[in-house]
């Protein structure tokens, strides 16, 4: 078979898939690295690790199709959006890769806003002002390292590395990761001058921005590692949440996808560059003609695994011994599983790790509210749940405030293996949610769009056909009426709580980790 390799690289691993015409998923493979937390607020990966792996992945990858007898004809590429990494001339990293959820730009974030420019720049940029974004990275080494900041010859994220690494092509970077920066006029397809003076850096220290549907050539000595035809097209590719979007067909009108695995998001496809009026929605490319829009959070699977180490450490339960954090965290749901929706009276904000949509407000922290003695540890993990679905509903909310529709969802992610998850999620946003029959949807998506760029999938709404789809859980509606009516709760809470938080971290700072697992 002819088969197109997609290379996803994530947070915590790199994904390598191999998928068929019909998105068969031929093969599979997975390489591991830690998140780094040196300091609170902090979240650094080593970059030397990431271009290791997007190489072996593809090795890997090659081989088993290979032994499967399939013939690679093109590799797509996939990258987690918002991070910032200094580099050589040669695209050689000259110091840590800065993740999206590295947090120390906050001061820089809420400067910008308090001067007016927040939403302005939104608007051109497509991203929200945020610590997450490059744009207030970069502002954060302007006050604290400007030195750095200027002698640095490259500023670029997890794209411009592994290309650096896999092809053999100018410095360059794709549209999709450039509209994720907070530094790029998504309307006048430039870097913006407002922008590049917040961050203090010029148009030249940046990549070239190209079409997603770039083809570029592998460098020699990678396509003889991966025993592939050096002419084997590497197509640029994408970010990894459009592509998400591809990857489990969610691209018609009115049907959404959210992924639940370590964090979450929520998306939709639209025909242009969009900006709400509220400035709670990103806009990220997926071609120059097909958008996504929507919200991340921080929080998902992350939540039910703190719960797991929280609450369920060295308490015994029937068959308990032994047990992985999987099997203890499957536990849990299935306990929580007990309880009513809306927790009998509990609320949680889930917000272990801070928060981004719909509101972009740096200092968020978690709380539970309403606890009372009879509330046990099934309530406690319920309506954490709850909680993080519910934050998605916000997000789908702000979609309804401008006028788009959202009548499906299409889900991935670790979290949707559980029954628990996907009928929350069902009720919290009262739509059906059909879980995505596909082991890793944002690589099959670097795969369709390698594709269309080799015109093999001429319309990538095609791809919907070529997902396969469990049978969707539709809403039940009295837990929808409830969610519709706690939903404001949280959103009154969240923000009355801020100052609290943000004074609480004043007066005892977070110790962290040195490093972090994510949930799959």
């Amino acid at each position: 078979m002819d088969v197109v390799i997609g290379i996803d690289t994530g947070t915590t691993a790199t994904k390598g898939v191999a998928a068929g015409p019909d998105g068969t998923i031929r093969a599979l493979t997975s390489v591991h690295y830690p998140l780094v937390v040196p300091g609170p607020g902090r979240a650094e990966l080593d970059p030397a690790a990431l271009r290791d792996a997007a190489v072996k992945a593809l090795v890997d990858v090659a081989e088993a199709c290979r032994a499967n007898g399939d013939r690679v004809i093109a590799v797509g590429l996939s990258a987690f959006l918002h991070a910032i990494v200094p580099m050589d001339g040669d695209g050689a990293p000259l110091g840590p890769l800065v993740t999206w959820a590295d947090a120390r730009a906050g001061e820089q974030s809420e400067r910008i806003v308090a001067e007016g420019r927040g939403k302005r720049l939104q608007g051109r940029t497509g991203t929200p002002v945020h610590p997450m974004s490059p744009l207030t990275k970069l502002a954060w080494w302007r006050d604290n390292d400007p030195e750095t900041l200027r002698k640095t010859p490259r500023w670029g994220g997890v794209k411009e590395l592994v290309l650096a690494a896999l092809a053999d092509a100018p410095y360059a970077v794709d549209l999709s990761i450039a509209s994720g920066t907070g530094l790029y006029d998504i309307h006048e397809r430039r870097w913006d001058p407002e922008a590049l003076d917040i961050a203090g850096v010029t148009a030249g220290q940046l990549a070239e921005v190209l079409p997603t549907t770039t083809v570029l050539k592998l460098r020699p000595g990678v396509a003889r590692a991966a025993g592939l035809d050096p002419a084997t097209p590497l197509v640029i590719g994408a970010a990894d949440g459009p592509l998400a979007n591809l990857g489990v067909g969610a691209t018609p009108a009115g049907v959404a996808a959210v992924s639940l695995g370590t964090s979450g998001a929520l998306r939709t496809v639209v025909d242009r560059p969009t900006a709400d009026r509220a400035g709670r929605l990103f806009c990220y490319a997926l071609t120059e003609d097909r958008w996504v829009i929507g919200g991340a959070v921080n929080n998902a699977g992350s939540v039910v695994r703190w719960a797991g180490q929280s609450f369920a450490a060295g308490f015994e339960r029937p068959g308990a011994e032994g047990e992985d954090a999987d099997e203890r965290d499957a536990a849990l749901l299935v306990e929580a599983q007990g309880v009513a929706a809306g927790s009998d009276g509990l609320l949680c904000l889930p917000y272990l790790l801070g928060e981004r949509a719909p509101w972009w407000k740096p200092g968020l922290r978690g709380a539970y509210l309403g606890l009372r003695r009879e509330h046990g540890r099934a309530h406690l993990v319920r309506s954490a749940v709850e909680g993080v679905c519910q934050q998605l509903a916000l997000v789908r909310d702000s979609f309804t405030a401008e006028g788009i529709a959202v009548t499906e969802v299409r889900a991935t992610g670790g979290a949707v293996a559980s029954e628990l998850w996907v009928g929350v999620l069902a009720a919290a946003l009262d739509v059906p949610v059909a879980v995505a029959d596909t082991p890793e949807g944002t690589a099959l998506g670097a795969c369709l769009l390698a594709r269309h760029a080799l015109g093999e999938l001429p319309d990538l709404d095609q791809a919907a056909s070529l997902v396969p789809l469990g049978e969707p859980t539709r809403p039940d509606p009295a837990n929808a009426h409830l969610y519709a009516r706690l939903r404001p709760l949280i959103e009154s809470s969240a923000l009355a709580v801020l100052e609290v938080v943000k004074e609480l971290d004043r007066i005892a700072p977070p110790a962290l980790p040195t490093t972090e697992k994510a949930v799959s």
